[in-house]
């Protein structure tokens, strides 16, 4: 961790609902863990969101399993997919190069499965890293098997696994989705349209509406001393995890402790306008039963710390405050900041002694 790092950690603010400031982990039945023993985290979520958590998280432990979302229609992934009913590879490839370690063999491989060919011809735009994941299920025909080998290549630290067996449609219902008729709910189609759809988006819900889990993802939730749901795109990314049934039942089933990690800055046409606390609602609605233990969120994106404090306590969370985005001024998180936000929550919240 690098001393910039180090002294912004220092500023993180706690903000706990009354009674919660100091509640063990033994209340909800969280297994104790041995002294010095790394936890076992489990990253849920897809694009962008979830390679910056992992980025995050790979610095502080080696116990690390993303989970990552199968409803990708667009670009080279939307093209696979269509073209060979596979599931879309692009976030399972983006999850997979955010797992690459700082040495030159990590970055050099992060860089190749990122690259896109720019042609003429048919494969442009298509991105290395799909094309190999696609191969490899073309050859085992196991879609886990072969993301194990593409992590052992690139000497991935953390395992990639898919939310679902099966390639999913994601469908929104969209108030105001026609600007003439802005009373009226349609019904858009797709991920990658959902996550641009103008409107005030009301719920999604995946096609096939009982998708099956992957076992694998499903047992890491259930064995997790840790989740880390978000951040990422709320409707597309987020909110897709709890409209799996096993998976869902494992969430609110888990003796995992469950962090949620919102977003630096609503995302343009998504959740145009959307506070922290709404985003909190709108999962709500989706996952009734889901419970949390931790909100973090970034202290400079929290303009009403009271309402995100109601909202995260009808969860049954405590929130936390952390300086976690990039000074440049865009809304991305800095992996070294959120990792230091990642291990004070690990370490104050139903811990006793040092991870490491």
């Amino acid at each position: 961790m690098t001393g910039r790092a180090a002294l912004r950690l220092s500023r993180l603010r706690r903000v706990t609902p009354e009674g919660r400031a100091d509640r063990p982990a033994e209340a909800r039945g969280a297994r104790p863990r041995r002294r010095g023993a790394q936890p076992k985290v489990v990253a849920l979520g897809g694009g962008m969101g979830l390679s910056a958590s992992l980025a995050a998280l790979r610095r502080i432990t080696g116990d690390l399993t993303a989970v990552v979302t199968v409803a990708d229609d667009g670009g080279s992934s939307g093209r696979l997919r269509d073209e060979l009913g596979v599931l879309p590879p692009g976030d399972l490839r983006k999850a997979l190069a955010a797992l690459c370690g700082d040495d030159d063999w990590g970055q050099t491989w992060a860089r190749v499965i990122q690259h896109r060919f720019q042609s003429q011809g048919a494969l442009h735009e298509h991105a290395v890293g799909n094309l190999l994941i696609v191969a490899l299920w073309e050859q085992l025909g196991d879609h886990v098997q072969a993301l194990d080998l593409v992590g052992k290549l690139l000497g991935a630290q953390g395992r990639v696994l898919p939310m679902s067996a099966v390639p999913l449609e994601l469908q929104a219902l969209v108030k105001g989705h026609d600007p003439a008729r802005p009373d009226e709910v349609d019904t858009v189609r797709g991920q990658a349209t959902v996550a641009l759809t103008p409107g005030d988006v009301q719920s999604v819900h995946v096609v096939p509406h009982d998708p099956p889990a992957v076992p694998e993802a499903v047992a890491a939730v259930r064995d997790a001393d840790w989740v880390v749901l978000g951040p990422g795109s709320w409707f597309s990314s987020v909110i897709p995890h709890l409209l799996v049934p096993e998976l869902l039942d494992a969430l609110t089933e888990t003796k995992a402790r469950l962090v949620l990690s919102l977003n630096l800055a609503p995302q343009p046409g998504e959740t145009d306008g959307f506070s922290p606390q709404r985003h909190l609602e709108v999962l709500a609605r989706h996952a009734p039963k889901l419970a949390l233990d931790v909100v973090l969120a970034d202290e400079a994106a929290v303009p009403d710390r009271d309402s995100l404090t109601d909202a995260a306590e009808r969860f049954g969370a405590a929130v936390e405050l952390a300086p976690v985005a990039r000074t440049d001024g865009s809304p991305r998180h800095d992996p070294e900041l959120l990792a230091a936000a990642y291990d004070r929550i690990f370490r104050m919240h139903g811990r006793i002694g040092p991870w490491r």
